[in-house]
């Protein structure tokens, strides 16, 4: 009687145990990178087919659960760096007083406000400026105050625009624009 239920158990698990590996080889996590940097989420392999999850591209998800869709809004962003009147890339180790000069199009959702940051080689991200929008139009230009920054090592930076849907949503990511910052 004992070794009937020994056996049963050894079948039952035998079976788990080659479902699980069936089912991971099925269903495998994979690394995702994103303009050179991983996303934090990754993402699945399955039969074949690559399956991101949608905030790690970018932009604006919104979930419709009654339709089971998803919509993504990502304008069309082309960010600008002026020094003065002149438009720069790259820099020299040290202070800059600058502007960043965003052109936004293709912005197919209103959203309360936008902000321009730059965050350093380490990661350390600094507020340029954010403003609330008071009209909503498919098509803006957004120009920061001028502002001095210290681009303290060599290393690339990147500039951010971000755009804000409502006054309970989060800052989301839709573009960027590096500067690599050069010892002279």
């Amino acid at each position: 009687m004992k070794w009937k239920r020994v056996l049963l158990c050894v079948m039952v698990f035998s079976l788990l145990g080659g479902s699980l590996l069936f089912a991971d080889s099925v269903n495998e996590k994979i690394r995702v990178l994103i303009n050179g940097k991983e996303a934090s989420d990754g993402g699945y392999l399955i039969d074949g087919t690559t399956y991101v999850p949608v905030r790690e591209a970018g932009g604006i998800a919104r979930w419709d659960n009654s339709n089971k869709r998803v919509t993504v809004i990502k304008p069309n962003v082309h960010i600008f760096l002026f020094k003065g009147d002149t438009v720069f890339g790259n820099v020299n180790v040290g202070k800059l007083k600058f502007n960043v000069f965003s052109q936004v199009d293709s912005l197919t959702t209103d959203v309360t406000a936008v902000k321009v940051t730059i965050t350093d080689p380490s990661g350390q991200v600094k507020d340029i400026q954010a403003q609330d929008l008071t009209t909503q139009k498919d098509n803006f230009w957004f120009r920061t105050y001028d502002f001095t920054y210290d681009f303290s090592r060599a290393g690339k930076y990147q500039v951010g625009f971000h755009i804000k849907e409502n006054a309970n949503s989060n800052y989301v990511l839709v573009a960027e624009k590096i500067i690599t910052a050069l010892n002279d």
